[in-house]
């Protein structure tokens, strides 16, 4: 058998060992502490979630903490006992800052839940061990704490060929894989055959230094019939870094920045091995490790097997810790570990060495003195870097200098370091800088990240324009075309002219005809209605509503065509009077005047700058407003033929016709003032004043129908007193309207009273148009309105006017008037004042 070939790394350093120390006695079991920390983040990735309360009674081996993601391992109760407390706690870290942690207060009984081991992992899937080892909390024990199932899952299987078992344990004073290997080599080639059998390796390469002659001798005895190769060579410090390690038994380099992985292989830990060998075999998660106790601090130096989580301070008086004694306590050995911030950080599962040295051992290191370029730290490092000019690059914070210099290659070992002869604190350096590359990097993704997702949204927020650009020009082509539809429509104003001229030889209506031609203006209300919800909201709902609508209104002109005909086929009536031409004029005017208020509504809409849009619904408003003014110069212009008298009958149906249509628009009125509220907007005030105008005229025209006599007509004056008590309740009914938009709107005091004065004139002129009118007086009942006395009226008044000042100094302050502001306040405390006076009376 040919001996396996080794490759000689650069740099490295032989610092004198102290192994010998603590390997003088077997692995002890450590005691059951009082109570363990258990911190959620023990390696690499994100830290496990808890998944006990505070109270809660847990197992030796139950789980705690589930893991977090993929890069991410449970974390297990190392033994029997009651949580409590979850938050932060001592962690064991350079800063001495708090970590989250989940704490155990033991009970003693050390009571375990069943562990399910597995029969035969050959039988197994590699997927189905990985889940094992996942679940099991493993993470690597000799190095910075990854994820081992991450680490072994990371590339495809085919790319592998080499497995690579670090036991070198190259840093003085520890010897945790020294011993493990001694008394458990078996566990150890039992973890490499499961892993063999996940990975499958062509070669599997366990690579040892020769200061450690009875472990090598157990690994041989131990492997021996098995395809492990155990390599033994040269003791030299760092030979146990991962890469080292790989470039020594196999003459590869890992690439810059890259992994083992890439290459081909894999490296695992002796005491990784060790721990997946309980996870498969006994079902035992990781919930211990063997720990070196040394120093010359301790009375007893050795390996102790402690639970994960037990506080560094038990363990020291468990090898008799003087703290007299004491210079530093480092976690880890001389070279790479860190000095602990306090004893009360718990044991975690990369924890491999507790060093309490005296001041011989861990002397005060010396002040730095200015670098004189010797260039013993170029010959120590392993990495074959420059250290001198990385420092000197850390020290300008020239960070593209580092990177392009593989700052990042850097293992840390600190051989530069123990080689410099000024006492360069070299790794503190290279440490700082790694740090805040990796704070600007991360910065510079969040920032990325940030522009991303900024111009994601502007393109977002284009497209959804567009879109709603694109309805907006369907609807206005849908409308449009709707428009074009009714102006071909029968109801048209030129309709409603040649109807007139047509039917001004013809007879009166009959009740069909007219319930008829109802039925049939009311179906078209309602086609129009739903035709113009469909052009602003195109559902399926909307248009089967249409169809439907469209059905009844064919059916119901259908209906009014048959009755015109049997009509037209009987014997003919005597003369038509005028009085379809006078509905025909009055319908055009309302037309006329619902035209001109929606112009005007668009052009206030519109402001000053119309869109393209807004303008084009101007124009064909106006248009509309166009047609409908000569329809009703047209209905105006034509002649009407001398009308009797009506009949009794047709008065008194007019009359109550009238009524209904008073009541109808005073119901309306009421409504929309209700919906406006003390504040309406322009649109509610718009349409507000719309159906008082239409009430003036329906109270207009039901009084001329009272005043309508039954037999001929009266004189001439008797008609003139008429109309101008007509007009003068319609000039009543404008200022009163006039006055209480003003007061809604916050008009200022002089243009209310002014408001007011006109009111009181147009009160006095109705008055004296009844008096002129021979008109009976009106029948007065009084009223108790004891509730609302002068004063109430008064304070209410008063409130009214302050609420009105108030809105007109917010508006201006919208407006950016600066000294708006005092005005505002000064309303709101009148207001307040209007408010408490008028509490008083109600009270």
């Amino acid at each position: 058998m040919t001996a396996q070939r080794i490759w000689p790394i650069p740099g490295g350093i032989h610092p004198a060992e102290h192994k010998h120390e603590s390997t003088a006695t077997p692995i002890a079991q450590a005691p059951l502490p009082k109570q363990l920390i258990l911190p959620l983040a023990q390696h690499i990735g994100a830290p496990a979630l808890p998944c006990v309360a505070i109270g809660e009674r847990v197992l030796k081996g139950q789980v705690i903490a589930k893991a977090d993601g993929f890069v991410s391992v449970p974390v297990h109760a190392p033994t029997s006992g009651t949580v409590s407390f979850i938050g932060p706690a001592p962690y064991p870290h350079v800063s001495g800052l708090l970590e989250e942690a989940i704490v155990i207060d033991t009970d003693g009984l050390d009571e375990a839940q069943p562990f399910t081991p597995v029969a035969d992992f050959r039988e197994c899937e590699p997927a189905e061990l990985l889940e094992i080892i996942r679940q099991s909390g493993i993470a690597g024990l000799g190095g910075a704490g990854f994820p081992s199932a991450v680490k072994l899952s990371a590339r495809r299987q085919d790319k592998l060929h080499t497995l690579v078992i670090n036991g070198t344990e190259c840093e003085p004073y520890i010897t945790a894989d020294d011993m493990l290997i001694r008394e458990r080599a078996d566990a150890i080639v039992s973890g490499i055959d499961i892993l063999m059998h996940i990975l499958k390796p062509q070669e599997v390469l366990l690579g040892i230094e020769d200061n450690k002659p009875q472990a090598i001798a157990a690994l041989r005895m131990a492997t021996s019939g098995t395809p492990i190769k155990v390599v033994v060579f040269p003791t030299k410090y760092p030979s146990g870094g991962e890469k080292q390690l790989i470039q020594i038994l196999t003459g590869r380099e890992v690439p810059t920045g890259g992994l083992p992985a890439d290459i081909g292989i894999v490296c695992q830990n002796v005491g990784t091995c060790e721990a997946i060998a309980r996870a498969v075999l006994e079902g035992r998660p990781l919930i211990s490790r063997i720990t070196t106790l040394t120093g010359a601090a301790l009375a007893r130096r050795q390996n102790v097997e402690c639970l994960i989580g037990t506080p560094v301070r038990d363990l020291l008086d468990y090898a008799g810790f003087n703290p007299q004694q004491l210079q530093r306590l480092v976690m880890g050995g001389p070279m790479m570990g860190f000095t602990l911030p306090n004893l009360d950080v718990p044991v975690v599962k990369t924890t491999n060495c507790l060093l309490a040295g005296d001041s011989r051992e861990l002397p005060t290191p010396a002040p730095a003195q200015p670098c004189i370029r010797c260039g013993e730290c170029m010959h120590a490092c392993p990495a074959s870097l420059l250290p001198q000019q990385l420092f000197f690059f850390a020290q300008g914070k020239e960070y593209e200098q580092l990177k392009a210099q593989h700052l990042f290659d850097c293992i840390e070992c600190g051989a530069c370091a123990y080689v410099c002869p000024s006492s360069i604190p070299l790794v503190q350096y290279y440490r700082a800088a790694k740090g805040e590359i990796r704070e600007l990097e991360q910065k510079h993704q969040k920032a990325e990240h940030s522009k991303v997702r900024f111009e994601n949204r502007q393109e977002r927020l284009r497209l959804e324009e567009e879109r709603k650009e694109a309805e907006r020009k369907a609807r206005l082509e849908r409308a449009a075309a709707l428009k074009a539809e009714q102006a071909q429509a029968a109801d048209t104003p030129q309709a409603d002219i040649a109807r007139v001229q047509a039917q001004s030889a013809s007879a009166g209506l009959s009740d069909a005809q007219k319930k008829a031609k109802i039925e049939v203006s009311m179906a078209r209300a309602q086609l129009k209605k739903a035709e113009k919800q469909l052009a602003a909201n195109d559902t399926p709902e909307l248009q089967s509503q249409v169809a439907e609508l469209r059905d009844a209104l064919s059916k119901a002109e259908q209906t009014l065509s048959q009755l015109e005909q049997q009509v037209a086929s009987a014997p003919a009536a005597p003369a038509p009077a005028a009085s379809d031409n006078t509905e025909a004029l009055k319908k055009a005017k309302i037309q006329t005047a619902m035209a001109r208020a929606q112009l005007k509504k668009a052009e206030k809409a519109a402001g000053e700058a119309p869109s393209a849009e807004q303008q084009t619904e101007i124009e064909q408003l106006q248009q509309a407003l166009a047609q409908a003014e000569q329809a009703q110069a047209a209905l105006e212009q034509a002649p009407s033929a001398p009308a009797a008298a009506p009949a009794a009958n047709d008065t008194v149906d007019a009359l109550k016709k009238a009524k209904i249509q008073t009541a109808m628009a005073r119901a309306q009125l009421k409504k929309a003032e209700k919906a406006a509220g003390e504040a309406p907007s322009a649109e509610q005030q718009e349409e507000i004043e719309q159906l008082q105008q239409a009430l003036a005229q329906a109270v207009q025209a039901q009084a001329a129908l009272e005043q309508a006599p039954s037999a001929p007509a009266a004189a001439a004056p008797a008609n003139n007193n008429v109309d101008a008590l007509k007009k003068a309740k319609v000039q009543l009914a404008m200022a009163r309207a006039q006055l209480k938009k003003a007061e809604k709107a916050g008009a200022d005091e002089a243009e209310l009273q002014s408001l007011q004065q006109a009111l009181q004139e147009a009160e006095a002129a109705l008055h004296s148009a009844e008096n002129s009118s021979n008109k009976p007086a009106p029948e007065h009942v009084l009223v108790n309105k004891s509730g609302v006395d002068e004063q109430t009226r008064q304070r209410k008044t008063e409130l009214a006017l302050a609420r009105a000042a108030l809105k007109k100094a917010q508006r201006a302050l919208e407006a950016g008037d600066a000294d708006a502001q005092a005005a505002v306040s000064e309303a709101q405390a009148r207001i307040s004042a209007a408010e408490a006076a008028l509490a008083e009376l109600t009270e």
